[in-house]
């Protein structure tokens, strides 16, 4: 799998953004962009193949049959990286997005603080 061609869906119901399940622009944009990491896109993008790097390495490891805590050393990192990668990209839709959603005011406000509360509770669960 590609970064370009990935596609994310959630087992704990619709999509982040509007109440049928497709993702809601910020500004009023198609769904497709601009959003907050659009600035940064190819910086997240190199980020996420040297995070797909690390995974493929733990098939490797696997693979070549590498001692058990070895594996579990690098699954940590991996998991560590991937985690990083959500608080930034969060910290992107909090100043973009729900900044947005502040300025304008209205019920606007309440769903952008509704879906960050959302994503950050799933973050946690993690």
């Amino acid at each position: 799998m590609t970064t370009t061609d990935a596609t994310v869906t959630s087992t704990t119901g619709p999509a982040e953004g509007g109440p049928a399940g497709t993702p809601e622009a910020c500004h009023g944009e198609s769904p497709a962009g601009p959003h907050g990491y659009s600035p940064q896109k190819d910086q997240h993008l190199k980020r996420l193949r040297r995070i797909e790097g690390q995974i493929r390495g733990l098939q490797r490891m696997v693979d070549e049959d590498v001692y058990c805590i070895d594996i579990l050393t690098q699954v940590s990192a991996s998991t560590k990286a991937l985690q990083s990668f959500a608080l930034q990209l969060l910290q992107e839709h909090l100043r973009h997005c729900v900044a947005d959603a502040a300025r304008k005011g209205g019920d606007e406000i309440d769903a952008k603080v509704e879906e960050a509360s959302a994503a950050i509770a799933r973050l946690l669960r993690t």
